[in-house]
């Protein structure tokens, strides 16, 4: 395609879902968009969320894909739209073909945990399974010799600058910015002094700072309604998502009423 970042072009060929082409021309759309304005995006996107009921309609045509269920041993509780969820991801080792594809490095599958969450699903109309968001990677800045302390200021005041330039090219007010960090950082005696430094004149209801379980970064948020396109920074994380995290976005960033 010559743009840098890619989707799988045989997803239809493994996954039925019914709104896929919508959602994936629209994050290609979104990605030509905040690529030109100089957001460095990697090739394949970090994860999507497919909403579906029951899991084996998702998971299994993934796990033929070469996709791991239950890829961090882990399950995360995500209260949409006020409705119980529980997102469990699968993950794609490394060397997986599938990646050249532009399949995702990850797919969190998610399932209404009663009747009310699965007929809120269903009452959308988007069919079930349904793609509910599409995740770009955003390439992290280079450390060059910098420990774990300073490149935290890295980090956090690139993805702070990428948040500016995507509500500024999109045209709208992107979500909170979510900022997890090693405990190390936080730790940190100085840390509460260089955080405004680091976060320049973002509103403080506007990003969220906390500890990332089992290490390393993972810096996100999401853009267009409902929650439709996602931007992640990761870097040395040893789990998909941040329970905590995945809690504040489901509650407050996400909704399956995406019109």
């Amino acid at each position: 395609m010559g743009t840098g970042f890619i989707l799988p072009a045989d997803f239809n060929a493994h996954l039925k879902i019914q709104n896929a082409e919508e959602r994936i021309q629209e994050a290609l759309d979104i990605a030509a968009k905040i690529t030109t304005a100089g957001v460095p995006l990697l090739p394949n996107p970090d994860h999507a969320a497919i909403f579906t009921d029951p899991a084996h309609l998702v998971a299994g045509p993934l796990k033929k894909l070469g996709y791991i269920a239950g890829w961090d041993n882990r399950c995360y509780p995500s209260p949409v739209d006020e409705h119980d969820y529980i997102n469990v991801p699968s993950g794609l080792p490394a060397d997986s073909p599938s990646r050249k594809k532009g399949w995702f490095d990850y797919v969190a599958v998610v399932h209404p945990v009663d009747a009310a969450a699965r007929e809120h699903m269903l009452s959308q109309g988007y069919g079930n399974p349904f793609i509910h968001h599409i995740t770009w990677g955003i390439a992290p800045p280079a450390k060059n010799g910098s420990n774990i302390f300073e490149y935290a200021g890295k980090i956090i005041s690139h993805m702070r600058e990428m948040r500016k330039r995507i509500g500024e090219v999109i045209d709208d007010e992107p979500g909170t910015l979510i900022i997890a960090l090693p405990k190390a950082v936080i730790d940190n005696s100085v840390f509460r002094d260089r955080l405004p430094t680091w976060i320049g004149n973002l509103k403080k209801d506007h990003y969220q700072v906390e500890t990332m379980e089992g290490g390393g970064f993972l810096l996100q948020f999401f853009v267009l309604t409902g929650g439709r396109i996602e931007v992640a920074l990761r870097v040395g994380t040893k789990q998909t998502f941040n329970p905590k995290s995945v809690y504040k976005i489901s509650e407050d960033e996400l909704s399956a009423i995406q019109d």
